[in-house]
């Protein structure tokens, strides 16, 4: 039986894309809502499903426009980029100009952030897809070519582009951190994308979840004393932690 109502539940996310947990009650009345959380965290441990605030969207939905590469990455430390993305939204007010980066815990970004009257300039298709869905946000999608693996674009001309735009608010992520070798990337021409970004922004605020420790990529775009404030996840080191404070960071 609880197998039947698992693979259901799989079948209806498929068909509808995403759904809230309170929408699922109204399927399945007289299954409790504890029964039903049990439920997607058994469907997003089998790489079916991703958990979002409140509810779950399908793995298909995700591919529909971001291949296999993008949708494996959403699935890796899920509650960690779920409770960055709900601290960084805290951040984000009525008016301002933001630049958001193509990663994945952008995207859950897009999804907490609020419907509220904004600009975020974003070099992610995902990102750009899923902030579409609210109607006070505007969007600007910045140019170049595509990476596939985590569905953004960087090009020389981009990097133009920002020399002529402003933001207040960068909200950006890595892929890797060492205190020697700075936030890191697999990507020269985002790197470089990234370090315009820096430039222009008043604020640089760096979401990094505790499973980028210790790694290095090839490309560095930025360093410690380059950001304002860190946005992590409750697993984060404490001796990082006490780095980052010792150099005036704001750790959240």
């Amino acid at each position: 039986m609880k197998r039947e109502r698992i693979e259901e539940i799989a079948d209806i996310l498929d068909k509808r894309g995403k759904m809230t947990l309170e929408q699922l009650e109204e399927v399945f009345p007289n299954v409790s809502q504890m029964t039903l959380r049990r439920d997607l965290f058994q469907l997003e441990e089998d790489g079916r499903i991703i958990r979002i605030r409140g509810g779950a969207m399908s793995v298909k939905e995700v591919q529909k426009v971001s291949g296999e590469a993008y949708t494996k990455k959403t699935t890796i430390n899920t509650d960690a980029k779920i409770v960055i993305a709900q601290k960084a939204s805290t951040l984000i007010d009525e008016g301002v100009s933001i630049f958001l980066d193509g990663g994945t815990t952008a995207m859950y970004l897009s999804k907490e952030m609020p419907d509220i009257h904004c600009n975020v300039f974003t070099n992610g298709i995902a990102v750009a897809m899923e902030l579409a869905q609210k109607k006070n946000i505007a969007i600007t999608v910045v140019g170049g070519q595509l990476m596939k693996d985590n569905l953004s674009t960087a090009s020389p001309a981009a990097r133009e582009y920002f020399a002529l735009t402003n933001f207040e608010i960068a909200i950006v992520s890595a892929t890797a951190f060492t205190p020697e070798n700075g936030f890191s990337c697999n990507s020269q021409v985002e790197a470089d994308l990234l370090k315009q970004v820096f430039k222009k922004a008043r604020h640089v605020y760096m979401m990094l979840d505790s499973s980028k420790i210790g790694k290095i990529n090839s490309y560095t775009f930025a360093h410690i004393e380059d950001i304002n404030v860190l946005i992590t996840d409750d697993k984060f080191p404490k001796e990082y932690k006490k780095l980052f404070e010792d150099n005036n960071i704001v750790v959240m």
